[in-house]
């Protein structure tokens, strides 16, 4: 069993390393992580046609094999399946991300789009993030927030989910969102299996742009954050909200049958033809 373990908060990031040293009772584990931060990367690789991306060997004590890469997680993973760091992965696990992935963010989130890129890529994927005490906005969490993370404890669900997808694997390759509470493991209330949500605990509420001083017609823009919220019970964020570990299959991007309307679907018949009309 080879394990690819990423995150999108860099390689010198505590949750990285707890997470890659976890690892290391189920195979050989290799680190490739990029070399700054990444966070709302989401699965971005990259201009490619233009960048140079770059490899530096890394050191994290109890690992073997580490990479600071340039560029975005999604990259680190995507340049896996060419071999760069040896032998083919059969699982990527991401994180540990500050701040939990759920509602929207999961849509922003570099934790979860290196996941998906390793399902891309014909690998499974498990984004493990945790919440933050504090001040944590759209799945990230601040520098003073982290300090009080309960790194170990999130790594511990990371192992039960990896267990079993080690004892049992899926068919297919598949994208598990992981999201736990930042508390001893003693005191979670559980663990539920849920959607993703619209909403996220904390949000941006406002964005306005205020002039840089000294530079004509540039702006900064300053945001501001909401009070947290409740959330449905049944939703990724809610269940964080009550203390559980939350588990999400995100699924593929694929065409919703019953949406459409008969105006869009009529304006391209008129513009260019109905393929099932022409090639019937």
């Amino acid at each position: 069993m080879r394990i690819l373990v990423t995150n999108d908060d860099g390689i010198d990031s505590v949750g990285l390393h707890v997470l890659a040293r976890a690892m290391r009772p189920y195979g050989e584990v290799v680190v490739a992580a990029p070399d700054r931060e990444y966070s709302g990367a989401s699965a971005a690789i990259g201009a490619l046609h233009i960048m140079q991306p770059e490899v530096h060997r890394r050191h994290i004590d109890g690992l073997d094999q580490v990479w600071a890469v340039s560029g975005p997680p999604a990259l680190c993973v995507f340049l896996a399946r060419f071999g760069l760091y040896g032998d083919p992965f059969d699982l990527v696990v991401s994180g540990i991300n500050p701040g939990v992935n759920v509602g929207r963010s999961v849509y922003h989130s570099g934790t979860v789009g290196a996941a998906i890129t390793a399902r891309n890529g014909g690998i499974s994927g498990i984004a493990v993030s945790q919440a933050v005490t504090g001040f944590g906005v759209e799945g990230q969490g601040w520098d003073d927030a982290v300090r009080g993370q309960r790194w170990d404890d999130a790594a511990t669900v990371a192992q039960a989910v990896v267990e079993g997808w080690i004892a049992n694997p899926t068919d297919e390759p598949v994208v598990i969102n992981v999201n736990v509470p930042n508390l001893p493991v003693a005191e979670m209330r559980g663990w539920r299996r849920t959607g993703v949500g619209q909403l996220v605990p904390r949000a941006v509420v406002t964005a306005e742009m205020e002039p840089k001083e000294g530079h004509l017609h540039s702006f900064t823009v300053k945001m501001s954050y909401g009070d947290p919220v409740p959330l449905p019970a049944h939703t990724d964020g809610g269940a964080i909200e009550n203390d559980e570990v939350s588990i999400t299959y995100v699924g593929r991007l694929d065409d919703v049958p019953h949406l459409g309307t008969d105006e869009i679907h009529g304006g391209l018949t008129r513009l260019v033809g109905d393929s099932r009309t022409l090639h019937s």
